[in-house]
């Protein structure tokens, strides 16, 4: 049987890693700026 303090290191090394992984895939739904963001700088096209 694992050691009180190994479970607990373990656990902690888990969460750490999957918290990444919510993080990166939050991140990653919204990398790309859709083509209204990308030109709301430049004004209506008719200018």
């Amino acid at each position: 049987m694992a050691s009180n303090t190994r479970k607990t290191w373990k656990r902690r090394v888990r969460k750490h890693v999957n918290n990444g992984k919510k993080r990166k895939a939050r991140e990653s739904k919204h990398s790309t700026l859709t083509s209204a963001e990308l030109f709301a700088g430049l004004g209506t096209p008719e200018k």
